[in-house]
């Protein structure tokens, strides 16, 4: 042991950087930040500037849109059925297009039933209840923002993770972190890119991570259900739509407060402890500060060594494209099969309202008016984030509107998108392992949220 820190002391110490070296890590990773994480205040509400190029291009294109999405979802499902079919050697023998389109039965019937849904809803023909409004008008219109999001983080968040700047930050975090959450630092990145950003970036960055190498199993699918929180800018729509926005410091205090508690037990209990702690394949990032070596000149010999093996423009626009094309072909036809099921079995049966009265007597132990009917809206959120504060508005006790939709926004597995996009991910996560999750993050943050919301009102 004595001999291995010795040699780590030598190679910090004798570990050089020139000029160049420094900036090619400084520059693109401090673009990067900016981009994904730094807030700015756009129209009176607070943004990012990931955030104000998305809606500029959904403005731009919003015409366009619907067909460019629904032609998408065609082109996978027909490569699909012709890859399982035919096995045509330019997908079998390409190891991006085989995990693109060379995919299971299962999956392969979601993706056309998808499609199919998405042909109903694009053209408003066959069965209404597929593409009404509240059912696959809702996913579409969800998808219209979501391909955005994709195609302008997919080709800048290269800048955010391969350039040095979460070795960097990880070796300074890795204190807190760590101890705290039992992750490597460099999840604080995912954090900041979810909180102020968009959930959806949260869990492509973790996926990606963890495909190179730099999380285990276990680490990704806590990063992934612990800290792909929702962004600022959603929860003030949240407290806006159940009209609790003139308390919203102490809404988001709350959800916060919530949040990190669950952060810090999810990943010690099962299913997360359970997860296997291997690694997709091998990774040569150290976040142990050797002897005798400062957190900063470590971090920062870390972070450029890293930006100097991150390759050429070229190779980032690459990376970027099958980022994209990873998202697009798999992600749209899944998400609008098992967002609209979803919906219409949310809107017109009354399964939820069934399984959903073991939450009465809890909510009447917690004190929360009208127990029965905001009951639905406490597990909903396993569906769709949008759902419980949907269910909730139409609630007169402003103190459940307030506990439901802060606990909306602290349950964070939903299965229209960030739930469908672990799914399909090579994170060792299963449908079995979100659902408890689901039910983890609502068993422990559900009085936490009542306690306060009883203080303030």
């Amino acid at each position: 042991m004595s001999t291995n820190s010795e040699q780590k002391v030598v190679y910090a110490a004798e570990e050089k950087f020139s000029k160049k070296d420094l900036l090619k890590f400084l520059l693109p990773s401090l673009f990067g930040v900016i981009i994904f994480l730094f807030p700015i205040i756009d129209g009176g509400s607070f943004n990012i500037p990931l955030g104000i190029i998305t809606e500029y291009i959904i403005d731009l294109l919003a015409n366009w849109l619907p067909a460019i999405i629904t032609y998408t979802m065609f082109l996978s499902a027909i490569l699909t059925l012709y890859a399982i079919i035919f096995k045509p050697r330019f997908i079998v023998n390409s190891e991006f297009l085989s995990s693109l389109f060379n995919v299971s039965i299962f999956w392969t019937a979601v993706r056309v039933l998808g499609t199919i849904f998405a042909i109903m809803t694009y053209s408003e023909t066959g069965f209404t209840f597929i593409h009404s409004e509240i059912t696959g008008q809702v996913m579409f219109g969800l998808l219209t923002s979501l391909i955005v999001w994709f195609f302008v983080a997919s080709y800048l968040m290269p800048y955010l993770i391969n350039f040095g700047a979460m070795e960097f930050v990880g070796t300074l975090l890795r204190g807190v972190i760590k101890p705290l959450f039992t992750l490597p630092g460099r999840s604080a990145i995912d954090l900041l890119a979810s909180w102020v950003g968009n959930v959806n970036v949260g869990v492509v960055i973790t996926r990606e991570q963890y495909q190179d190498g730099f999380y285990s199993g276990r680490e990704a699918a806590a990063i992934a259900t612990c800290f792909s929180t929702v962004s600022l800018p959603f929860c003030l729509v949240i407290a806006s739509m159940l009209e609790v926005d003139h308390m919203f410091p102490v809404f988001y205090l709350t959800i916060c407060i919530a949040g990190i508690v669950s952060a810090v037990i999810i990943p010690r209990i099962p299913p997360i402890s359970k997860v296997s702690d291997t690694y997709y394949q091998t990774s040569h990032i150290q976040e142990e500060i050797p002897a005798d070596t400062s957190a900063i000149k470590w971090g920062l010999q870390q972070a450029v060594k890293r930006a100097k093996n991150a390759g050429t423009i070229r190779s980032q626009f690459k990376q970027g494209t099958e980022i994209f094309l990873g998202i697009v072909f798999v992600l749209l036809p899944q998400v609008m099969a098992i967002g609209t099921i979803a919906l219409i079995i949310a809107e017109f049966t009354p399964v939820f309202q069934w399984i959903s009265q073991p939450m009465i007597p809890i909510l009447n132990l917690l004190q929360i008016p009208e127990a029965a009917e905001a009951a639905p809206a406490t597990i909903i959120g396993f569906i769709d984030m949008f759902l419980p504060a949907v269910l909730a508005s139409g609630i007169e006790a402003e103190i459940t509107r307030f506990v439901i939709g802060a606990l909306s926004l602290v349950q964070i597995i939903y299965l229209t998108e960030m739930g469908t996009l672990l799914l399909i991910s090579k994170i060792p996560v299963k449908f079995s392992h979100l659902l408890i999750v689901f039910i983890e993050r609502t068993i422990i943050s559900l009085p936490i949220i009542a306690l306060i919301a009883h203080i303030v009102y």
